[in-house]
């Protein structure tokens, strides 16, 4: 049983004519009474009683009518779900990030894509990027912003596009004496320092033992909001992104030559395409993020890097 015969069957019990039925669906008619004839052959019952004036249900055809155009319908509505998927008007896509660019970026990118398709749900998750990998690989998510490895390292299977590079810079509850700080003057200076896992932590790690020392923590443990809270309460200076310092309140003091920073990655599966409200996500955040560096809109030590 095709959709197009219980098509042309609904147009002749519509009509009660097997031409007319033709000429509203604007086939030849007798394609449309080939058609019907094969329906009934796989149903094994007449669906009309055969007039020269008039063709009328039979008590077969008048049990299927009911059925046909619920099918039909139904087909309809498929048709027109999926359309509306392919032109974005609905659709899903999952996007993770960790929590520094969730305060940050995130929110103003996901404002200019609201904006532009307000059908389409959003999902975000938050988590550092090696669990954002994972989770990518697992298919759970669409897109991640992530941050890549010093080293250059690609995570396999993963499709990178380096996006910001952006300046670390320290963050403290009233403001120091110097304009610049050196990885150098942290040694002996407790750190309110984020949860293992966090990337900023490893980075700040790094950087400490690159310089000769271990950093010592006033108290460690906490997310960004727990990070800027304890700052704020004079627990201790931390080292954050620069976009998140620049929201912070806190007073902000830079590296000297930019002695830490970090890159900013968007990340998907490389072996499946992109659905087409994630590649529409895609496109929003790259023409956001040229816009801002056109315009000169990017927070201070952040830095565009080329997008192709």
């Amino acid at each position: 049983m095709q959709l197009q015969q219980l098509r042309y069957f609904a147009a002749v019990a519509d009509t009660h004519h097997f031409t007319r039925a033709a000429e509203r669906l604007h086939v030849a008619q007798p394609s449309l009474s080939q058609q019907i004839r094969s329906l009934e052959r796989e149903l094994g019952a007449e669906l009309f009683h055969r007039g020269r004036g008039d063709t009328a249900l039979t008590d077969a055809g008048q049990a299927l009518l009911p059925l046909a155009r619920r099918i039909l319908a139904d087909a309809e509505s498929a048709r027109s779900a999926v359309q509306e998927v392919v032109q974005l008007r609905r659709g899903r896509v999952r996007l993770g990030a960790p929590p520094s660019l969730c305060t940050s970026l995130v929110p103003d990118v996901l404002r200019a894509y609201r904006a532009r398709h307000p059908g389409v749900e959003l999902l975000v998750g938050e988590g550092g990027s090696r669990d954002l990998v994972g989770t990518l690989a697992a298919g759970e998510l669409d897109l991640a912003l992530v941050i890549t490895r010093p080293s250059g390292e690609r995570p396999p299977g993963m499709a990178l596009t380096e996006l910001l590079h952006e300046d670390l810079v320290l963050v403290s509850d009233r403001p120091l004496r110097r304009r610049r700080i050196r990885i150098e003057d942290l040694r002996g200076r407790p750190l309110v320092m984020f949860r293992e896992g966090y990337d900023l932590r490893e980075a700040t790690l790094a950087a400490c033992l690159a310089a000769g020392f271990q950093p010592e923590f006033a108290v460690e443990g906490g997310e960004m909001d727990a990070v800027l809270g304890f700052v704020r309460a004079g627990l201790g200076p931390a080292v954050v992104p620069g976009m998140v310092a620049a929201r912070s309140g806190l007073a902000v003091t830079p590296f000297a030559d930019h002695a830490m920073g970090r890159t900013i990655a968007l990340a998907h599966g490389a072996e499946l395409p992109l659905t087409r409200a994630a590649a529409a996500l895609r496109e929003v955040l790259l023409g956001y993020l040229r816009q801002a560096g056109e315009a000169g809109a990017l927070p201070p030590g952040t830095r565009l890097l080329p997008l192709g």
